[in-house]
């Protein structure tokens, strides 16, 4: 890690809205565990309810939880001391720990439905779901090649970035949405006596679930839209050569403008010389016809 990283900007107001959101996405992952031990038979990998239980509970831990973590990593103002790299990789580990985790509970959901002959893949929460999973996955490894492997040129990680962040965010909101689906779907089938309709107490904790869900959500979309808290770009950038690659880095501006200013220098410098070497032959010259 480096020394002299810059202060944030409202760093109390960040580390109160830090918390709250750790502990809304702690209480989520607990919540699912609560309703499945509780209400739904547990955990287990037989092919029974306790198989199908894995889903919830793993893709609010890893799908949402973990992968809110991973939106947010780079915002944390006491990892700015560290290289981008390391973020890099904290960043994608966190990603690819979360999709396991997502694939695992949609095997978890196939491998249900085909021990107890139903259908699969006909709800919008279902469609929904595989194509954020796909597309997360899509996301994972173009992240890898383009910003992680050092094979990219900088120009292409200038004009992905944008898209990167946006198509994560927007991820992120989507899988937020599919679980209020998918645990409002499995309320409607399960509960019969008492119906959803007259609030058991399965329903209000479950409802509560889906609430704090959308709260973490919306804490963690507001503290990675806010600029004042991006990263900061380091100062007097120093770019990693592995062997056989290509400059690692996303500091585009800072690149870009070492280099115009080092072709101005350059230019420069050799306008100088030409100036110096036409006095020289001007001299020769006038000594030549005196």
């Amino acid at each position: 890690c480096r020394l002299g990283a810059r202060k944030m900007e409202d760093y109390g107001r960040f580390l109160v809205l830090l918390a709250s959101t750790l502990l809304v996405g702690f209480v989520s992952v607990i919540l699912s565990l609560v309703w499945v031990f509780h209400y739904r038979e547990g955990l287990s990998w037989d092919g029974g309810v306790g198989m199908f239980n894995w889903h919830p509970v793993l893709a609010i831990t890893g799908f949402i939880f973990m992968q809110g973590i991973a939106i947010i990593v780079y915002r944390l103002p006491w990892t700015w001391k560290c290289s981008k790299l390391l973020m890099k990789f904290i960043h994608a580990g966190l990603n690819t720990i979360a999709m396991i985790l997502a694939i695992v509970s949609m095997v978890a959901v196939f491998e249900n439905h085909n021990a107890g002959n139903i259908p699969n893949m006909y709800s919008l929460h279902s469609w929904i779901g595989l194509t954020a999973l796909i597309f997360y996955s899509l996301q994972l490894v173009l992240g890898f090649a383009v910003f992680l492997l050092p094979f990219a040129p900088v120009y292409l990680r200038a004009v992905l970035m944008p898209i990167h962040v946006y198509s994560g965010l927007t991820i992120f909101a989507t899988v937020i949405a599919t679980a209020l689906m998918g645990i409002t779907e499995k309320l409607l089938f399960s509960l019969t006596n008492p119906a959803y309709s007259e609030s058991p107490p399965e329903a209000t904790l479950v409802n509560c679930l889906g609430l704090l869900l959308v709260i973490f959500g919306s804490l963690i979309l507001w503290m990675a839209s806010r600029p004042h808290w991006k990263r900061p770009l380091e100062e007097n950038t120093k770019v990693l050569q592995p062997i056989g690659g290509t400059p690692e880095g996303t500091e585009v501006e800072s690149t870009m403008t070492n280099r115009s200013n080092a072709d101005k220098s350059d230019l420069r410098i050799n306008t100088d010389a030409a100036r110096k070497q036409n006095l020289k032959f001007d001299e020769a010259g006038q000594r030549s016809t005196m």
